[in-house]
């Protein structure tokens, strides 16, 4: 049997969607007649109902609002039970959500001034809510209701704390259209979730320094302090060093938990807060009902607003339009640039693709456990002042204030290769310490993963990558495969992957080994300090599997974790990248 899909009827609600957002009228009327033709169109007047191998029933008051959280996005867990998940996160021992917090240190509460007030600070902690542009927030519903919810909020007399840090950063212009149209605008930036601009930049990590004085009494304290976003990920770390929970919620929850300056709180039966005459204003006194969000959306949300921001982005946009394009017929690579070079990734690129040759005692450059994300991966945030990277930059003379963030400068290699497994939050069991460091074994030092990777490539000695289940999880980065390739990674050995990574490793030119099922580096008792030998047959087929010699003396055997041919073919031509140049050559 194939591949089984659900199927999303078209009525006359998406086309209503449809004609709100701006679309043609002719196009529209065309694609309901091809739609009732072929029997897509559901609506009352249908005859019959379509034939579905499975149907699925499901209870929808059984639906309750969820977040994701601490560390993961796959980890849910129900508002209702929050506050409860959370306090067993602080005493769990072991796995993904666990902090570890001893339980005489588990009500420990700091105080701290800033500004002019006093404030208490505690476990669960929120010091940065943002809403972002990924996900959720294209949605007008969704960001109306958390609009309406920051107005009755301001109304009823709530505040953010000072010292968190807010703000919103939507995909689409269109969002800032309605949200002040709908009179909502005012009162979101009353709470501090001004629009900071478009698009990844919280996404990817970036975020204004938090205060001095509340990282130092995060820091006093042990604080598991939180962070809430609108986004799709939250790994341990992406955001600030500082955040050890990081929870992603819909827009309107984000500002709830912004407005509670906690995430260990049931919102059900606890108080946001408390108005100026005392009295506890709770989550129900001000969540926007469902006819309310409708009606502001029916009357904001209309046709024109779209039209006139597509004419803003064509015609009026200045600085956009002051661009000068250069006239030749390739780019003009400026050599100075720190933030745009050109790429090495067709250095010495030749038109028939060499033999692939073995790799021959490569040395281990990171010995990793379960669930490596590309968080850990692939550089992103702001870029630190003792990183290889901030290095690189200052060597050009730019000064701290000027190095901004990987996601800005992810045009530059030689910045981006130096942030490739930069992550505090790394856990390289070669090392002691859990961050960025790995062993140069010739030299036997400790240093950053980028100057030992460079040391081993110059002395073209090959390096690995060993790692446990579910290696490369989290978003899709490209970064997350080109950064280890250009640290002269040729293989990752791991018992599992996440496919998209998987397959930009193939994609890159890096080959993807899998441990036998039930083996692993430590059932085989490999310690990371062996050199490891193996070949890629010309006949490999995939899941074929391959044997392994290490200078210990251990053999072993892997699976070639290739899911088709073209997979091989793309690894035997060097990557993707070299097999569409070879084909322009």
């Amino acid at each position: 049997m194939g591949p089984q899909w659900p199927f999303f009827p078209v009525d006359q609600v998406t086309l209503s969607h449809l004609q709100q957002t701006g679309v043609d009228a002719q196009k529209l009327k065309t694609c309901e007649a091809y739609l009732r033709a072929v029997q897509l169109f559901r609506d009352e007047k249908c005859v019959g109902r379509p034939e579905y191998s499975k149907i699925i029933e499901i209870n929808l008051n059984s639906i309750v609002p969820y977040v994701s959280s601490p560390k993961r996005p796959q980890d849910r867990v129900s508002i209702v039970d929050m506050k409860k998940d959370f306090e067993a996160c602080l005493s769990e021992k072991v796995g993904f959500k666990a902090f570890q917090i001893p339980p005489e240190k588990q009500k420990v509460v700091i105080p701290v001034t800033y500004g002019s007030s006093e404030y208490l600070l505690s476990h669960g902690c929120v010091l940065i809510a943002a809403v972002i542009s990924c996900t959720n927030n294209c949605n007008p519903s969704v960001m109306l209701t958390a609009g309406l919810l920051a107005k009755k909020a301001v109304e009823a007399g709530l505040k953010v704390k000072p010292y968190i840090n807010t703000s919103m950063s939507p995909g689409s212009g269109t969002v800032t259209h309605y949200l002040t149209a709908s009179g909502v605008l005012h009162f979101l930036n009353q709470l501090g979730f001004d629009i900071t601009g478009y698009g990844c930049s919280r996404c990817v990590g970036s975020s204004s320094p938090l205060p001095e004085e509340i990282v130092t009494a995060i820091k006093e304290g042990e604080l598991v302090a939180c962070g809430i976003f609108s986004g799709s990920k939250n790994f341990e770390g992406s955001r600030c060093s500082c955040i050890r929970a990081n929870y992603l919620a819909s827009p309107p929850l984000v500002i709830a938990y912004a407005l509670a300056g906690t995430v260990n709180i049931d919102l059900q039966t606890e108080a946001l807060g408390e108005n100026a005459q005392g009295k506890k204003i709770f989550l129900q006194d001000i969540w926007p009902s469902r006819e309310e969000v409708l009606q502001v959306e029916e009357n904001v949300v209309i046709p024109s607003m779209f039209k006139e921001l597509k004419i803003k982005i064509e015609k009026q946009n200045t600085r956009w339009n002051l661009l000068e394009a250069p006239d030749s017929t390739v780019f003009p690579w400026d050599h100075r640039s720190t933030y745009i070079r050109s790429p090495p990734f067709f250095y010495k690129l030749d038109n028939i693709p060499a033999p692939v040759q073995p790799i021959e005692k490569a040395h281990v450059l990171l010995y990793l456990g379960d669930s490596v994300t590309t968080d850990h991966i692939s550089p992103a945030g702001s870029i630190p002042r003792a990183s290889s990277a901030a290095k690189y930059l200052a060597q050009r003379n730019l000064a701290p204030r000027e190095f901004n963030s990987y996601g800005a400068r992810r045009g530059n290699d030689a910045v981006m290769t130096r942030g490739t497994f930069a992550n505090m939050k790394l856990q390289n069991k070669l090392v002691v310490k859990m961050g960025p460091k790995t062993i140069h074994f010739p030299s036997g030092q400790t240093m950053d993963v980028f100057d030992a990777a460079e040391l081993y490539q110059k002395a073209d000695i090959p390096v690995i990558i060993i790692a446990g289940k579910k290696y490369g999880s989290g978003n899709s980065r490209d970064w997350a495969a080109k950064g280890p390739f250009l640290l002269g990674v040729r293989a990752v050995i791991a018992e599992s992957y996440e496919k998209i990574h998987k397959d930009q490793l193939v994609g890159i030119g890096i080959v993807p080994l899998q441990f036998l099922p039930g083996d692993s580096a430590e059932s085989l008792g490999l310690s990371g300090k062996e050199q490891y030998s193996f070949s890629i047959p010309d006949s490999l087929a995939p899941g074929d599997t391959m044997e392994i010699k290490t200078t210990s003396g251990k053999l072993f055997n892997v699976i070639a974790a290739f899911d088709k041919e073209a997979e091989i073919t793309f690894y035997k031509q060097g990557g993707i990248l070299n097999y569409v140049a070879r084909k322009y050559l």
